[in-house]
């Protein structure tokens, strides 16, 4: 299959009218919809038995003694990539924190797992496992009631308090009514703020060379705004709250805890709200973006230290990638030069066309919208036929290229929030894999460099032997690390299984480079490559320049399938956070610490058994 001339140049009406209908064939197939099967009640005649998508679903028994005023119900789950997927699971919608004491409660008197279930945004086990027996296991819906938000701006820092339902763009749209924000925003606005933190959830933001952290905010991950949550833990006779401040040494594993622990609520420090220019390159050849350091021409290397935050989707088989990059503006650019337009030094310079203002967030409508021949491709390469994947990389850079122009998205300026959120529901669903290099700013185009090399040999290489294993984007961005000059309250440190936690031993790494690679589910050979990269990346950046660690909500530890390798799950994941980190505050005091709030293992599951045993 290939795409004609007519179809790639479509007009912006027409552009959009495809996008629309590509919509709707990928909700209806490849991508699936955003809310899982409806909810049937617990005792209703529905709740005994249902058609899945396999054939009937045997009926799930029904708790015995459930708390009668919390409701409870069946309903399917699936994960973000719809690699885990169940027909049928038993969820409850805890009104109140009280609730899920008792919840906890009930779970341990009759040998249940209770799982917070959030906005179902990952990829990972870490809420249920792929195939797992579910029959004592209840979900516990956070975001229908545990969603409340407080602001406070009468302390030293101004802070939110929200429950661990609440989704983050819900947090920094009320943090803006008060003239707050963060600096640092994950793509997705839709998730739950206690998902967010179990993950420690990140975006693509660096304080640009010689800019200062105003107070307040963090270049590190969500979790390192914490200065005080709540969670239900064991107190030596029953489950119960209690509430832990940042400079109690008990709350450091809670701040990153991949959902062994059950937060109730938070509250987060924020800083005064500020503009971004967010501006897209399509013009840009990957050789020249990703060139090694110290390289003239209009490189990584270069957008972060002049702008700071970056961001590029590298489609596969396209020679250039698309290029986001940050800028704090506090007002509105004029218009004047060319885009991008270099000096004779190879410096940044020069004005862009005019930024066209927005005042909400998901500006880029043609990667929520595909058009038709974009969802066929995706249908081909389900159907079996990955070979059509140095189609469908170009043509997803066609289709960018025409959506920046058509919807005007090329130069955006606007609310911190509204230029960094940009990822929705009905964004194209796909696997991923790959990880966090941690590193100095002096070594970001070195660490790139060397990785995109890599990945080209390696898909030029399968290609040369008609094999087609990755056929999505690489994604790559930066962000800071959890520094202890952020937070603004007294403190312990920071998380301790952080992806983003600092090195004590190499106090020049500050920063975290995410490199990920992502793939249409289903796709042959797929999870070997995988496989193939993580040991590459894992072997590559051990040494006195960097380190490698997971991306917690992503794929890793890669063997037949994702999360099955079990030397990396059970052995190399702890040996991450005990090289270079005190002995005080490592994987195993981490661990230790989750037995001690849960020692019933009621917020737990097989797969979390063998990683945090």
């Amino acid at each position: 299959m290939t795409l004609n001339d007519e179809q790639l140049r479509l007009s912006r009406r027409g552009f959009l009218t495809a996008g629309a209908a590509g919509a709707g064939v990928l909700a209806a197939g490849a991508l699936g919809g955003w809310t899982p099967a409806f909810a049937v009640p617990a005792g209703s005649a529905g709740s005994l038995g249902s058609l899945g998508s396999t054939g009937p679903v045997a009926p799930l028994p029904t708790p015995p003694n459930f708390p009668n005023d919390i409701a409870l119900f069946q309903q399917a789950y699936q994960n973000w990539s719809k690699e885990i997927m169940l027909d049928a699971t038993w969820v409850c919608s805890p009104k109140t924190p009280q609730d899920v004491v008792r919840l906890a409660n009930w779970a341990h008197e009759h040998d249940y797992k209770i799982r917070p279930r959030g906005a179902m945004h990952g990829w990972t086990p870490l809420t249920v496992e792929k195939g797992a027996n579910v029959e004592k296991v209840i979900l516990a819906d956070t975001m229908t009631h545990l969603n409340g938000i407080t602001v406070n701006t009468g302390g030293t820092v101004a802070t939110v308090t929200a429950g661990a339902g609440a989704s983050i763009e819900a947090i920094v749209t009320e943090l803006q009514k008060h003239d707050l924000g963060w600096a640092n925003l994950p793509a997705p606005g839709v998730l739950s703020i206690g998902g967010a933190l179990a993950v420690n959830a990140h975006g693509a933001a660096l304080p640009a060379a010689g800019q200062t952290t105003q107070a307040g905010h963090t270049y590190g991950s969500l979790s390192n705004l914490v200065t005080e949550l709540t969670a239900v833990v064991w107190d030596g006779t029953a489950y119960a709250l209690e509430t832990y401040q940042r400079n109690d040494p008990r709350i450091t594993p809670m701040l990153t805890n991949l959902g062994r622990c059950f937060l109730t609520s938070v509250t987060m420090q924020a800083g005064p709200n500020f503009r971004q220019r967010c501006q897209s390159y399509t013009d840009i050849p990957w050789r020249e973006l990703f060139a090694p350091k110290g390289a003239n021409g209009r490189t990584f290397e270069k957008f972060v230290a002049e702008s700071g935050g970056a961001e590029a989707i590298w489609y596969p088989f396209t020679e250039k990638p698309w290029m986001k990059v940050w800028t704090v503006s506090p007002t509105k650019p004029d218009s004047s030069n060319e885009v991008g337009s270099l000096g004779s030094a190879g410096s940044l310079v020069g004005k862009p066309p005019q930024a066209r203002e927005v005042s909400s967030p998901y500006n880029y409508i043609f990667s929520d919208n595909l058009p038709e021949p974009i969802t066929d491709m995706i249908g081909a390469i389900n159907a079996g036929n990955p070979g059509i994947a140095p189609l469908f990389g170009p043509a997803m850079y066609e289709i960018t290229k025409l959506g920046l122009a058509a919807t005007n998205a090329n130069d955006i300026w606007g609310w911190s929030k509204d230029v960094q959120f940009y990822i929705k529901a009905t964004t194209l669903r796909l696997t991923e894999g790959g990880g966090a290099v941690v590193t100095s700013r002096a070594n970001i185009a070195t660490v790139i460099n060397d990785f995109t090399e890599w990945f080209d040999e390696r898909i030029e290489f399968y290609r040369a032997k008609g094999e087609f294993p990755l056929n999505g984007p690489v994604e790559i961005r930066c962000c800071g690390l959890d520094q202890a000059a952020d937070v603004k309250v007294p403190s312990v440190g920071p998380p301790t299984i952080s992806a983003t936690r600092p090195r004590p031993d190499h106090p020049d790494w500050d920063v975290a480079i995410w490199l990920n690679v992502l793939g249409v589910p289903g796709t042959p050979g797929m999870f070997e490559f995988y496989q193939e990269m993580e040991q590459w990346m894992r072997g590559h950046y051990n040494n006195s320049d960097a380190t490698f660690r997971p991306e917690w909500s992503k794929g890793w530890a890669f063997g037949p399938d994702p999360y099955t390798d079990n030397d990396i799950v059970t052995n190399k994941m702890r040996a991450t956070y005990i090289e270079g980190v005190p002995a005080t505050e490592n994987w195993d005091t981490a661990r230790t610490r989750y037995n001690q709030i849960d020692p019933h293992r009621v917020f737990t599951n097989g797969f979390m058994d063998k990683l945090l045993p």
